[in-house]
């Protein structure tokens, strides 16, 4: 999803609580793995693998000149001779500890075993992060948490869309990368700009096109 198309959901949202939801959750994030030069693992449950938030938060780390949100995709069955950065498993997890970000995104059950694992990483200093359906036992572990509203039954004709868990990781990563301290002038900055001009483009009254 482009600067443009982000832009234009965030004012279709206007007026309810996700743009600043999204925006807050992002920078915790930020906060959490810039500092600590990165560390950032993100895993999926055993359904589920976060392909496209990884991919969207590669962009946004070279986009905004932070490459602290560049994250390690932990897989929980990685297949045989699968390249170095693709076949990270659980067992990365037992490893986690200070200075590391954990981001589970799970829009389902996470499972028991993914839980464990969670557990041992924050009682061994990481810090975890949770996107997800809003599964009690993953915020209870979570240092934040942010959950996807359930998919109404039926939209109806004309409404704004469904704001699924797709949607909102598409508004985290967006967000994580916007507002970064120094970054050196130049193409880096382009992003920032065009993210502004987009702002502009899509307020109040309305484009007519």
């Amino acid at each position: 999803m482009d600067a443009v198309r982000v832009a234009m959901l965030r004012e279709v949202l206007a007026g309810t609580e996700w743009v600043q939801a999204t925006r807050r959750f992002a920078g915790a994030l930020r906060g959490a793995v810039v500092p600590h030069g990165g560390g950032l693992l993100l895993v999926g449950s055993a359904a589920y693998e976060p392909w496209h938030l990884a991919a969207h938060l590669d962009d946004e780390a070279a986009w905004s000149g932070l490459p602290e949100l560049s994250p390690t995709l932990v897989r929980h069955r990685a297949p045989g001779g699968a390249p170095a950065h693709l076949a990270v498993g659980l067992g990365r997890l037992e490893a986690a500890g200070r200075g590391e970000t954990l981001l589970v995104v799970a829009p389902g059950q996470p499972g028991v075993e993914l839980l464990e694992r969670v557990h041992d990483a924050r009682r061994n200093g990481a810090t975890v992060l949770a996107l997800d359906g809003g599964d009690r036992d993953l915020h209870a572990l979570a240092h934040d948490a942010l959950a996807a509203p359930p998919a109404p039954p039926d939209a109806a004709a004309g409404a704004s869309p469904d704001l699924d868990l797709d949607t909102v990781q598409h508004l985290v990563s967006a967000a994580a990368g916007e507002n970064s301290l120094p970054a050196p002038r130049g193409r880096r900055r382009f992003r920032d700009r065009l993210a502004r001009l987009a702002d502009q483009l899509t307020a109040p009254p309305p484009p007519r096109w």
